[in-house]
């Protein structure tokens, strides 16, 4: 095997849960190869650069095997090798996002109805 559909290896390395997920971040232009936007059917090859976005941060990796198979998350992470200033901006952010959430106050209980009105009127609804 010297090829695989993008799609394909991006849900076999784990980046996303589904294959339709993965097609969609490459239609939605989430995912590069070499620098330039890849399509779901475009061919992943061994060394290709990728940059792949999703929930869990944006990844710089390159690939270093092919599978059309999802296994265990343990071989997933043999497919690829992250960048190191990759996985270090990626924990930084989410570090961030985390002290983010001591600042931020959430309500006691449940909305009055004044506030209730209020949220309603502030989306503009009625």
């Amino acid at each position: 095997m010297t090829s695989v559909r993008m799609d394909k290896w991006l849900w076999a390395a784990r980046f996303f849960k589904t294959r339709s997920l993965a097609a969609r971040a490459c239609d939605l232009s989430r995912v590069q190869s070499n620098g330039q936007p890849a399509k779901p059917a475009r061919e992943v090859r061994v060394g290709d650069k990728l940059r792949v976005s999703n929930d869990g941060g944006d990844f710089e990796i390159e690939v270093l095997l092919l599978s059309e198979v999802r296994g265990p998350a343990s071989v997933a992470q043999t497919l690829y090798r992250e960048s190191d200033a990759s996985r270090e901006l990626r924990q930084k952010v989410a570090a961030e996002r985390k002290a983010m959430k001591q600042f931020e106050e959430l309500p006691a209980g449940r909305p009055s109805k004044r506030d209730r009105r209020r949220i309603i009127q502030f989306r503009g609804r009625a």
